[in-house]
């Protein structure tokens, strides 16, 4: 038999290529189709399912039931929440921002990642959807060990998941380190949340190391500080990583800022969401990531501010002064935006469990804004 390489074959002239006998695509089991570096409109035939098959940018699907829409999305997990501060001028740290995903066309994804690829899912399949709750605020009972704001919830859009976002810390104890955001026993650590939150003061000069962010996802959070006045009114906490930027560390007497967020137009207008929260701080500042952060408490007001809802944002953090403890707040829910031409699809009405603004338009393109819940949509 011989064999022909070439790198294109083309028509010569007048009607479409013709094929004057049986088609004979390259045959792989699914294995070897994983292993392949594939782009959409690749072909193949699947000997583990005996199927034709093709790649439609993100997937192998079968041309079976390949009728499908291309989707652009914006999917961002909930913030992380901030803790409650407990001992003399205890300052906790932001939480961090919620993990942010996006493949619209010349914008960013978290941690300043290039948008994602061209998605596509299939016509009269259940998609699942998750918008990520914010985590709650952490404890406030008194003790030795630290504490430490809950990590926000991850949101979900088909195969596409936005890790929630990190709790801040309050302090640590030397006698306890499994409240170190570093230790393994503690999600807030590199790959296990969106984006990291802050580190905290320490109880006695052990530092803290802040929460890491994800690849693709967002920013680290910053570190607290124990410097400055004798009487602990120096001690800060550092603020959470946001989609862009990481959380500042804390500074002698003032809490860092939230990492800042991203501006999304998927809706037609540019909106910024996923920034983190704010540390607390004796001092004035401390100030929330622009796109939802919470703002760090300070003298004037112990308790911080949670994130806004929707967007991400994660937890401002609380302080003390003498004698008094100050609880901690939540993180802002997540959410999940996507947009399709209206002309390729149109969206079933059925969506029990998820709460939504409806379907709208802007341009040849509709969108869809969901705002909480779990469940399935179907195109």
């Amino acid at each position: 038999m011989s064999q022909l390489e070439v790198n294109s074959i083309d028509k010569y002239n007048g009607h479409n290529l013709l094929v004057g006998s049986q088609l004979n695509l390259k045959s792989y089991d699914t294995t070897a189709r994983d292993a392949l570096t594939s782009v959409a409109g690749d072909m193949i035939y699947n000997t583990s399912t005996n199927k034709v098959q093709f790649y439609n940018g993100s997937a192998w699907a079968d041309t079976a039931s390949t009728a499908a829409v291309a989707i652009t999305y914006l999917v961002i997990g909930g913030g992380g929440g901030s803790p409650g501060a407990i001992a003399d001028y205890s300052s906790g740290g932001g939480g961090g921002a919620g993990g942010y995903r996006t493949n619209k066309s010349g914008q960013t994804s978290g941690a300043n990642a290039s948008a994602e690829a061209t998605y596509y899912v299939p016509l009269s399949t259940n998609i699942p959807v998750t918008v990520g709750a914010g985590g709650t605020a952490g404890p406030t009972a008194s003790g030795g060990s630290g504490k430490n704001g809950n990590t926000g919830n991850s949101s979900i859009f088909a195969s596409i998941t936005s890790l929630g976002g990190g709790g801040g810390f309050e302090y640590y104890s030397t006698y306890t380190n499994s409240f170190n955001p570093n230790s393994p026993d503690v999600d807030n650590k590199a790959g296990k949340v969106g984006s990291g939150g802050g580190g905290a003061w320490s109880a006695a000069a052990v530092g803290v190391g802040a929460g890491v962010g994800r690849a693709g996802q967002g920013m680290n959070g910053g570190i607290g500080n124990n410097t400055g006045a004798g009487d602990g009114s120096g001690r800060t906490g550092g603020g959470g990583g946001g989609a862009s930027a990481v959380g500042t560390d804390g500074a002698s007497g003032v809490g860092g800022d939230g990492g800042a967020g991203l501006s999304s137009d998927i809706t037609g207008a540019g909106v910024t969401r996923a920034g983190g929260g704010a540390g607390a701080g004796n001092g004035t500042g401390n100030t929330g990531g622009t796109g939802g952060g919470g703002a760090g408490g300070n003298s004037s007001s112990l308790g911080g501010t949670a994130g806004t809802v929707n967007t991400g944002g994660g937890a401002g953090a609380s302080m003390t002064t003498t004698g008094s403890a100050s609880a901690g707040t939540a993180g802002g829910s997540g959410v999940v935006i996507i947009r399709w031409t209206t002309a390729d699809a149109t969206l079933g009405g059925t969506r029990t469990g998820l709460t939504d603004d409806g379907v709208q338009t802007t341009g040849s393109d509709s969108y869809i804004i969901f705002t909480a819940g779990t469940g399935n949509i179907t195109f």
